[in-house]
């Protein structure tokens, strides 16, 4: 039988790895001060009053931000320059942006010739401190607040998605006699997860267990490989589970399960980290795949992409999934920015589940950098 270690233990062990990194990095380029001057921020055809909405909307209704199709026009550097993405995977949807800007040649425009390697969270997080990768397109976890308050220059620079408002993707709970979708009793639960509790997705999994009797601190986790989490739900090994899209569709419809609830509609709770590589040794560049990037989901995922069959086709064949699959669930929400006080509420969870360090929360402005992407539309801060 495999041992798992501790979920307390992974988080304590990749933000140690964290700060060794830190340390090699600062010696490497000095004293780590990543002041600069302020970058000039021209206006951008096509991105206009819509491009940017305020950070402190968190309403559902939303609408994300948007350029016009094919905007912001590249601006290709004078030099080309090699960037290497670390994902935890590529067959998961709301990689698909990335993939396509690659498919379609939308980095190259800029001058970036981008490499995306699959790398787990724990094994890539040391190699953005280090400069060793560029860019990882992960989340502000545990791990990644304990290294930077730490002292480490990683931050958090675009959004990725939020769910369609009728995804069922999340918190999915088998029912006893007598309960129902609106009572049910989950403390002293067992949930199955692949996440954990330094996830981001603490943040979302605690919501909704505090509305029936919950909370991180009142439940117990087995942490199951993605493939094993619905069969632990329905075998009884478990009798809670998040599921992910589209692993909820084989539930939905059952009496035995409800769902009680998912990522907060119009709230990103992950996308691209920066390193210092991006953030201060060639800003340039960090823009130029923000432009990228955004011109990627205004000239493809700007509304419901599903609607168009072949690009549900292409985008099949891209991750290597089931194309039947990939129809059975809404399209996502893309949206590159980040909103007010995420980092904030994600802090509040990890310290709930017990996997943060119970130092002061980091301060937003010391994790989230809203200024590439507003400069890739011609937004002034």
């Amino acid at each position: 039988m495999r041992t798992r270690t501790p979920l307390t233990c992974t988080v304590a062990l990749v933000a140690a790895s964290l700060l060794a990194a830190a340390g090699c990095a600062e010696n490497a380029s000095g004293s780590g001060d990543t002041d600069a001057a302020p970058r000039t921020v021209k206006t951008v055809a096509g991105c206009g009053a819509g491009s940017w909405t305020d950070p402190a909307d968190l309403a559902a209704d939303r609408r994300p931000a948007r350029c016009d199709k094919g905007a912001p026009a590249p601006q290709p550097l004078a030099k080309k320059r090699k960037i290497t993405v670390a994902t935890g995977t590529l067959s998961a949807e709301y990689v698909a942006p990335l993939q396509v800007a690659v498919a379609k040649g939308e980095f190259a425009k800029e001058g970036l010739d981008v490499e995306l390697k699959v790398l787990p969270t724990p094994d890539a997080l040391p190699l953005l401190a280090k400069g060793d990768v560029d860019a990882q397109w992960a989340a502000p976890e545990a791990a990644v607040m304990n290294g930077i308050d730490g002292g480490f220059d990683i931050k958090w620079v675009a959004g990725n998605f939020s769910p369609d408002p009728t995804s069922k993707s999340g918190l999915w709970v088998r029912l006893k006699d007598g309960e129902s979708a609106e009572h049910v009793d989950m403390a002293g639960r067992r949930m199955g997860t692949m996440i954990g509790k330094g996830s981001v997705i603490a943040y979302p999994m605690d919501t909704s267990l505090k509305k029936h009797g919950g909370g991180l601190d009142k439940i117990s986790f087995q942490q199951l490989g993605s493939a094993d989490v619905l069969t632990a739900l329905q075998n009884g090994g478990v009798d809670s589970a998040w599921l992910l899209d589209p692993v909820w569709r084989k539930v939905d419809g059952d009496k035995r399960y409800a769902f009680l609830g998912g990522q907060p509609v119009g709230e990103p709770l992950g996308g691209l980290l920066f390193g210092p590589t991006l953030l201060t040794e060639d800003p340039d560049a960090g823009v130029a795949f923000l432009r990228a990037y955004i011109r990627t989901v205004n000239t493809y995922f700007a509304g419901d992409y599903k609607s168009d069959p072949a690009f549900v086709t292409e985008l099949a064949k891209l991750m290597k999934i089931d194309e039947a699959t990939l129809r059975s669930t809404p399209s996502m929400r893309m949206d590159w920015e980040i909103r007010t006080g995420t980092t904030d509420r994600l802090q509040q969870a990890y310290s709930d589940a017990g996997v943060s360090e119970g130092k002061p929360p980091v301060p937003e402005e010391k994790a989230v950098d809203r200024s590439m992407y507003a400069e890739a539309v011609g937004h002034r801060l």
